[in-house]
């Protein structure tokens, strides 16, 4: 509100009509030559900075009081809106802001996660791999491991907790620029690995690390071989969890990891059909090398089973449960994942895996087995069913 205390009462408002008696003068406050005359304040309102809900819009007020004189027909008038009332384009901006701070946030996150708790792969990788492109827009050839070397406190029969361990599986993801193509190897395939004979392929791991693995990979099969990662099976109970679990179906599975649970291990149990694992339960299952409800099942069977999870997993990440959290899904990936890729690298990969969708994942199938001089059995695979094998991969 204002003040304008400039003008008194001493003036009539309004002039006296024709032939009326004068106005007597008003009426002094106390008497004697210092009787001053009552002075009156007016006030006016000030203009608001915002209308007030449901007020009308003044400009449209003002042509109501003037009858209309604009000649504007009223139906055709611009109805006055309150800023304050919700609309359905704003509700449709507001979402939109929403989901793009929820991925933004994610994207941070994600970074700032590949940056401080990622593991490096050995130095040694980077001299191996083949150079490429992005891997959304150039296509690539990736190699994915999992070691089986336990931690040092590990009470499982025959687990390694030194050195680099063997690749507990072995998988090509052809990827980038419209590719799309998985090629699976079995562990206990026999080649020739330089300076140690015939030995099954995932020693190649144990004797020289990852950069060893794609070295004899890369010679055995005749591809180029671009990027490696490999599952950090420490912190992938993490990332499971992050996710709400993922959903296993397949035949019955009886385990015992790390000496099962009589041993302070762990012991998985599940029946054909479908279930539902946590963090541990899904890492039982793609640890499982002996499956006691099914002894007769061989490293094919495993090699499945760890593609019906790995499958699950990304149909998990897809789904509109896993929006809601994202940003802990970004946060826990990277310390699960080994890879000469940086955090953009990485994002450029799994954008190339969300477009081209889920390929089915053909396995490098044996044509024979043949006994090892340590006394293993291993499988052997044909130069012609590797190079049709190896083809269709490349075709992908």
């Amino acid at each position: 509100m204002t003040v304008d205390d400039s003008h008194s009462r001493t003036t009539p408002r309004y002039p006296p009509a024709p032939g009326a008696p004068p106005t007597p003068p008003p009426r002094l406050a106390g008497s004697g030559p210092t009787a001053e005359v009552p002075r009156y304040k007016r006030y006016r309102a000030a203009r608001l900075l915002l209308p007030r809900a449901g007020a009308e819009d003044p400009s449209v007020a003002a042509q109501r009081l003037r009858g209309h004189g604009s000649g504007v027909p009223p139906a055709r008038r611009r109805r006055w809106i309150s800023p304050s009332r919700p609309t359905p384009k704003r509700v449709l901006v507001g979402v939109v802001a929403l989901v793009f701070g929820w991925l933004l946030l994610s994207l941070v996150l994600f970074l700032v996660s590949s940056h401080f708790e990622r593991t490096p792969l050995p130095t040694d990788v980077a001299a191996v791999l083949d150079p490429a492109g992005n891997p959304l827009t150039s296509t690539n050839n990736i190699l994915v491991l999992g070691s089986d070397r336990r931690q040092k406190d590990s009470l499982e029969p025959g687990a390694e907790t030194t050195g680099f361990g063997r690749s507990d599986s072995i998988m090509l993801i052809r990827t980038g620029a419209g590719a799309a193509a998985r090629l699976s190897i079995p562990r206990d395939t026999v080649i020739e690995i330089p300076g140690h004979g015939l030995q099954k392929i995932n020693a190649a791991h144990e004797y020289g690390g990852p950069a060893e693995s794609v070295s004899v990979i890369r010679h055995w099969l005749g591809i180029p071989i671009n990027h490696v990662v490999e599952v950090n099976f420490e912190n992938f109970p993490q990332l499971i969890e992050a996710m709400g679990g993922v959903t296993y179906t397949g035949g019955c599975v009886l385990s015992n990891l790390d000496g099962g649970s009589s041993d302070g291990g762990f012991t998985l149990r599940l029946s054909a059909g479908s279930h539902h694992l946590d963090g541990k339960q899904a890492l039982a299952l793609a640890r499982t090398r002996e499956n006691l409800c099914a002894p007769n099942e061989s490293d094919i069977q495993r090699e499945e089973h760890q593609q019906v999870l790995f499958t699950d997993m990304k149909n998990q990440l897809l789904s509109p449960m896993s929006f809601l959290r994202l940003p802990w899904i970004a946060w826990s990936t990277p310390p699960a994942i080994i890879s000469d890729m940086s955090g953009e690298e990485l994002l450029a990969m799994f954008a190339a895996l969300t477009v081209t969708g889920t390929p089915p994942t053909r396995v490098l199938l044996p044509t024979g087995q043949i006994t090892l001089p340590s006394g293993e059995d291993g499988l052997t695979i044909s130069e012609a069913a590797r190079r049709a094998d190896v083809a269709r991969f490349m075709s992908g």
